[in-house]
């Protein structure tokens, strides 16, 4: 028997799920055009254009900028990269090795070199070799330096990245191999390492983008003139015209090369899901 008076009860009226995403969204909107507005009310940008954006300045910074310090932060940057990519190879494939010491080895750097900050390793090179062998010159001067730096440091992470990669890759595709008479080591570079560099080609371009930062840890270990990069050059400048507008220029010039990286990266990203979709 029904409760005619359940039944003739009104129902309860209230927002919807969509409804209440909306409102939640809504509100999100408002208190982040609030903020901005606050922010803008709040700052003086007077002062601010005074110490950053001075044009006259900026535009006495080119070409020099560009084919000097931008060019020396690309070739710092390139040259650790190649280091750090050759070494970090090595130490992935002694991680993977079935010898007990090249994994012990490879175990050791990699929590070494990642526990360790890039300052240290940037002074380690700079100061600690020359005095542990007297007489000893690195290839290339400070170019050289900045390479080995940047290579110690970015192979610890390479070697994770590789290593990831190369188990990534399906085992049956080594049976493949051996089954056709490869040899592992063949096989590993022919076959396994191919299709796993299709699979870390997005992180070791964001790490790409870390070196490209870290570069600027250079002028720890004293430079020319015609060999700063983008942070010394901007900060060179800052200090002789007392303003800080060279710095936003160094600033807007890493920009003009990490976010093209960064989209770089974000694609390759979105392929290599679609490819395993």
């Amino acid at each position: 028997m029904t409760d005619t008076g359940t039944a003739l009860r009104p129902k309860k009226k209230g927002l919807t799920r969509r409804q209440r995403r909306s409102l939640s969204r809504t509100v999100q909107y408002v208190v982040f055009a609030a903020a901005v507005i606050a922010f803008a009310l709040a700052a003086d940008w007077g002062r601010l254009k005074n110490q950053f954006a001075q044009g006259s300045i900026a535009k006495e910074m080119f070409p020099e900028v560009i084919t000097l310090a931008l060019k020396n932060t690309v070739l710092y940057t390139l040259s650790g990269f190649v280091v750090g990519l050759v070494l970090g190879m090595v130490i992935a494939l002694m991680r993977l090795s079935s010898v007990g010491p090249y994994r012990w080895v490879a175990g050791i750097y990699i929590e070494i070199f990642r526990g360790l900050p890039a300052l240290l390793i940037f002074i380690f090179v700079g100061v600690a070799v020359p005095l542990a062998f007297p007489g000893t010159q690195i290839p290339g001067g400070t170019y050289g330096k900045v390479a080995i730096a940047l290579g110690l440091v970015s192979a610890a992470y390479m070697a994770e990245t590789i290593r990831a990669g190369i188990q990534a890759v399906p085992k049956g595709q080594m049976e493949a191999a051996r089954s056709l008479g490869f040899s592992p080591a063949r096989a590993m570079v022919s076959i396994i390492v191919p299709q796993a560099f299709r699979i870390i080609l997005p992180p070791l371009t964001n790490e790409l983008v870390l070196l490209f930062k870290d570069s600027s840890l250079v002028l720890f270990l004293g430079v020319t003139l015609e060999e700063r990069e983008l942070s010394k050059y901007g900060r060179d400048l800052a200090s002789t015209t007392a303003n800080s507008t060279p710095i936003l220029v160094a600033g807007l010039c890493y920009l003009l090369v990490t976010i093209p990286l960064g989209y770089v990266v974000r694609r390759m990203e979105s392929r290599s899901q679609e490819a395993i979709r």
